[in-house]
């Protein structure tokens, strides 16, 4: 994820490149603008009289055009945003379960609630991993069992296999007597809290914004790109292909930046930084065990982005 430099001036931000939209829109921006020059002189040297189309079609779709852009991406940015409120349900719920953990539940060995600490924090590593389509046993080699990791590998939703592991070991404590009723609720609580949280995720995952809508939207800000300087050539003349630019540049970027937030767990540029928040989340569950060996947090490099 992008995260601007602290004091960045304005003039910075103006000409920054990396991390930006144009990365992504350069290609379709240069075929749009090569095609414009064409036009330009084409219209310039061979047509000597008349218009070739009038910039008024051009204003109203220009216009409608510009409404649905906003609304595709205000879909997608409220889909972005509740994927980081969910992930941040997913920190404070880390957070709480770790310490009812710690103290609910009473125990002669302290090593038995380490496991289970670790294991709150592997959940969210599999969390992640879930979200990304991905299975890398070695992030959380460190946090789980050898035999609770040789169980995941034939699971289809592993982060929930493994709050099942949780589940059983609260109920084994409970039938030994070491944790009082009303406390297994409130254990029972946070593991039920992370299948909610799950849940929505997966629901904003598994539920894209309709990909005929998407198609529709991507057509149209192409024709209208493309065929923006047959009305702009007679009223700009060689300016055609500068006006173009400025204009398929706005279009084609929030077309793009639309697709890009769509998918907030992915791993673009601008997608939620997944890595950074699942290692924060280590590191504060872990720091409440002694002696233990802590990861290093990701923080923004001095190119403004969250190595994700």
């Amino acid at each position: 994820m992008i995260v601007p430099r602290k004091n960045a001036s304005w003039f910075s931000l103006l000409l920054q490149v990396k991390g930006t939209i144009y990365e992504k829109i350069r290609y379709r921006l240069g075929v749009v603008v090569a095609f414009s020059a064409v036009v330009t002189i084409i219209y310039e040297l061979f047509i000597t009289s008349g218009q070739m189309l009038s910039m008024t079609p051009f204003s109203l779709i220009g216009l409608a055009l510009s409404i649905f852009l906003g609304f595709r991406n205000n879909t997608s940015y409220d889909r972005f945003w509740e994927g980081r409120k969910l992930w941040g349900g997913v920190v404070n719920t880390s957070r709480t379960l770790t310490r009812r953990v710690l103290t609910l539940i009473d125990e002669g060995e302290f090593s038995d609630n380490q496991r289970r600490v670790k294991m709150i924090a592997g959940y969210v590593h599999l969390l992640r991993q879930h979200l990304r389509g991905e299975w890398n046993k070695t992030e959380v080699e460190h946090l789980l069992d050898s035999d609770v990791l040789a169980s995941l590998e034939n699971e289809h939703n592993r982060p929930i296999a493994l709050l099942q592991r949780l589940g059983d070991d609260f109920r084994a404590e409970y039938s030994q007597e070491n944790i009082h009723p009303y406390h297994l609720m409130q254990l029972e609580d946070g593991l039920t809290d992370f299948t909610n949280l799950q849940g929505g995720c997966e629901r904003i995952r598994s539920t894209p914004i309709p990909f005929s809508y998407n198609v529709l939207l991507h057509r149209i800000v192409a024709i209208y790109c493309l065929t923006l300087p047959f009305g702009l050539a007679p009223v700009v003349d060689w300016f055609t292909p500068i006006v173009v630019a400025l204009i398929g540049y706005a279009f084609l970027g929030i077309d793009a930046i639309g697709d890009e937030i769509e998918e907030p767990f992915g791993s673009d540029a601008n997608d939620l930084p997944l890595n950074a928040i699942s290692t924060m989340i280590e590191v504060n569950v872990l720091q409440r065990l002694d002696n233990e060996t802590l990861p290093e947090l990701k923080t923004p490099n001095p190119i403004t982005r969250i190595l994700d």
